[in-house]
């Protein structure tokens, strides 16, 4: 893993939802004529609140699908080729070196597990048959009284129609992903979210991943993964590390079932995959319902915050977040459009409620930022019920400068903790002696050691 990850704490924005761009592809004649209206130029938008991003405390950019598709960027047309509903090239360039210029990482979102149906390799099949030049980039039926004009029957993602997989035993197409990512690195990007990584043999990236590597040594590679072997599958793709999908769903679970031991389960496999990769930790993102909406006791949502800032990590805050924003995702046509909202041409306050949330944003991740040792500490539970937990992050054997003892407390009732060594209250409410910790009622707090 480059060592810039490190230090890195993302700001994730979805490009499409963000500028307020149209939901479907903006052409002339129609996608399948190539004939595409001129471009919108709306990424410049993404450039105004870089200011914003540096004042929450983050130093990198995780963007969203920015290439050609015909609705939710997932859908790609042309991966060479930014969405003329963002804009340009030049767009995207002006983007990534503004966000140089100010010190922001960027990371793009690679979808090379499937394209859309208005991809040229995958359109080219109506006319030309078994025969096209790319037919076997994908998985096809073809029928046996095929004539130009009908599409065989072809392999989707998850039951997604519009979404055609591709063949990743065939050889070019790992050329072409690969030909791909070195193309916007060359352009100035720092990595790629690589989406649906878990439907894609690990093998695959084994074949892609030392390519990159070879033009782009520093660049960071994260797949996203639901479920499964975390590990393993790090150790057979090369890549540098994958979403944490278990303990983002141990989080609010926990929190909301008041069933901490839960947490603590997911928290000690978190800490076994520390010896292989470093996950990248969220408590929100583009595919979920907002944390403010999942959580179901409002005084809960600084835990789930907390425990984002003070475990092992890379952390990521998915736009608005910082704000407190709600939206619930829902399984239908449009359904991820209340998690995907149009933001402001430029910074002003969203919503006066979330200033409070926007604050502990900044204080935990300050507090993260003066020690980066917590991207890969390791976690020791110190006092555990289904209501109230308290752990050590880091310890005197973890070889970091330090540690933090971090308590949280969902009852409505205080609770004392006692044996807890512990030194000055660093954020949080808290009170007790040496040794002894006491919460008031839904409290939390975080000790130096």
């Amino acid at each position: 893993m480059p060592e810039w990850v490190t230090y890195a704490v993302w700001w994730q924005v979805f490009p499409l939802g963000f500028t307020g761009a149209e939901k479907t592809a903006v052409t002339g004649r129609g996608v399948a004529s190539g004939d595409f209206a001129p471009p919108r130029h709306r990424l410049p938008r993404i450039v105004n609140w870089l200011d914003y991003a540096i004042d929450l405390g983050s130093n990198g950019l995780l963007l969203g699908p920015v290439f050609d598709s015909q609705t939710h960027g997932y859908d790609t047309i042309d991966h060479l080729r930014v969405d003329p509903r963002l804009g340009t090239e030049a767009d995207l360039v002006e983007l990534i070196d503004a966000a140089h210029d100010r010190g922001i990482k960027v990371l793009l979102d690679g979808v090379f597990n499937h394209v859309g149906r208005a991809h040229p390799a995958f359109r080219e099949l109506t006319e030309l048959g078994p025969e096209a030049p790319r037919a076997e980039w994908f998985r096809l039926s073809w029928p046996s009284d095929w004539a130009p004009g009908r599409e065989p029957d072809y392999i989707d993602f998850e039951g997604h129609r519009d979404l055609v997989a591709l063949n990743h035993d065939h050889a070019e197409v790992a050329e072409y992903v690969a030909r791909v990512m070195t193309y916007w690195l060359d352009r100035g990007a720092d990595g790629w979210r690589l989406d649906a990584a878990y439907a894609i043999d690990p093998a695959f990236w084994s074949r892609v991943v030392p390519v990159v590597r070879a033009a782009h040594p520093h660049a960071y590679l994260v797949g996203e993964t639901i479920h499964g072997g975390y590990a393993d599958l790090v150790r057979a793709s090369g890549l540098d590390s994958l979403t944490q999908y278990e303990l983002w769903k141990a989080v609010w679970s926990s929190l909301n079932d008041a069933n901490f031991f839960e947490l603590d389960w997911a928290l000690s496999r978190h800490n076994a995959l520390l010896d292989t990769f470093v996950p990248m930790t969220f408590v929100g993102n583009h595919d979920v319902t907002r944390i403010a909406s999942r959580i179901k006791d409002r005084r809960h949502l600084a835990h789930a915050l907390v425990l984002l800032f003070t475990t092992a990590g890379t952390p990521c805050v998915y736009y608005g977040d910082e704000q407190g924003l709600r939206g619930v995702k829902e399984e239908r046509f449009g359904g991820d459009d209340a998690i995907r909202p149009e933001f402001p041409e430029r910074p002003r306050p969203l919503d006066p409620a979330g200033a409070d949330r926007l604050r502990l944003h900044r204080e935990l991740i300050g507090l993260r930022r003066r020690h980066p040792w917590l991207h890969s500490a390791r976690s020791t539970t110190r006092h555990l019920t289904n209501t109230a937990y308290a752990y050590q992050i880091g310890g005197p054997d973890g070889g970091h400068e330090g540690s933090l003892v971090v308590a949280l407390n969902l009852a409505g009732t205080p609770v004392r903790m006692k044996e807890m060594a512990h030194g000055a209250l660093l954020l949080g409410a808290a009170s007790g002696q040496p040794g002894v910790i006491e919460l008031p009622p839904h409290g939390w707090a975080i000790f130096s050691r």
